[in-house]
């Protein structure tokens, strides 16, 4: 399933008190993702970690309580127990990374998923249960889920890469990418997920650690050493000869100056990287310009680059330009 499917589904189910669990590659954005859907649903967000907890902090704190002059002992609720016996609005639990938990922890989860209840105290009817894991395959800390808790889940999906829906995070405010590593990752939708489990401590491209090259190039670090240690030795190399392809195109100024004899690139990592260049580059004054050189390519990059400028600079599809070009290419952004 891709991110965007993904979220409209838990967010229906969160209103809807579905219970889904997510599973999927690391570093795919998972938690994000549910995080993003909680924040579409309107809910509160309580985020457990069972990998890191013992199964009292799921069964409630032992302790002593005074019944008249008896002593008795019982389990307290306490931490975000208490806010799930208390929500008095929707709220999502997101246990993340089920599968790293220990199979005592995962048995205490039982109760609080499918009984709803905390040793006798009940969870709010305002709270819905959504969960996300790794597979075993994934070397990620996974030895098994419990069968009892995974059919406690109304049903188990998995979260796949979409290099489209990468982009539209990507060239967002909130993703601030920059525009040449969203081209390369067009140019080699492959590598936005090549996870390959390893005892080696090296990493492997996934959107987690792409967006760790994104940050390091925002920084003005290129170093190739640091980008394979971000997102290991094949992504690094592959995105540094397309890094030489990006300055070696057609020089910007000539294209916002003299976009009706600018030249034109003549393959396909040289058309990638003119579209990464003309959408950080665009603005109000460099975008009509922009416009008339890219109707001198295919149809096909023209609506590329287009769809990215607009994603990176929202405010152009206000502008004369790009009203007059999505009339006249209707069909194109359907």
């Amino acid at each position: 399933m891709k991110p965007t499917q993904l979220t409209k589904l838990l967010a229906h189910s969160i209103r809807n008190k579905m219970r889904v669990l997510v599973k999927g590659a690391p570093g795919i954005g998972k938690s994000d993702i549910i995080t993003q859907a909680a924040e579409a649903a309107e809910a509160d967000l309580v985020l457990m970690h069972p990998a890191v907890s013992d199964p009292t902090d799921f069964k409630g704190m032992p302790a002593v309580i005074k019944d008249g002059k008896i002593n008795l002992a019982e389990f307290l609720p306490f931490g975000d127990l208490r806010k799930l016996l208390k929500a008095k609005s929707l709220t999502a639990c997101f246990i993340d990374d089920i599968g790293q938990a220990p199979h005592a922890v995962q048995a205490a989860l039982m109760q609080l998923i499918q009984a709803r209840q905390i040793n006798g105290h009940c969870i709010s009817e305002h709270v819905v249960f959504i969960g996300a894991t790794n597979d075993s395959s994934h070397m990620a800390g996974v030895s098994s889920i419990l069968e009892p808790v995974k059919s406690r889940w109304d049903t188990i999906v998995e979260l796949n890469t979409s290099v489209e829906d990468w982009k539209k995070w990507a060239l967002s405010p909130k993703g601030n990418m920059p525009p040449v590593l969203v081209a390369f990752l067009e140019f080699r939708p492959e590598l936005l997920s090549n996870f390959k489990a390893t005892r080696d401590l090296t990493n492997s491209p996934s959107p987690r650690t792409a967006a760790a090259v994104g940050n390091w190039l925002n920084q003005g670090i290129t170093d190739h050493e640091i980008l394979a240690g971000a997102a290991g030795e094949a992504f690094a190399a592959e995105f540094s000869g397309f890094l030489k392809t990006y300055q070696n195109m057609p020089c910007i100024d000539s294209i916002k100056n003299s976009p009706e004899s600018a030249k034109l690139p003549q393959d396909p990592a040289t058309h990638f990287a003119v579209c990464a260049a003309l959408t950080h580059f665009a603005d109000d004054n460099s975008f009509p310009a922009f416009h008339t050189y890219l109707q001198r390519l295919e149809s096909e990059w023209e609506t590329r680059a287009m769809r990215s400028i607009i994603l990176k600079s929202p405010e152009l599809a206000q502008t004369p330009t790009f009203i007059q070009w999505a009339s006249a290419n209707a069909q194109a952004l359907a």
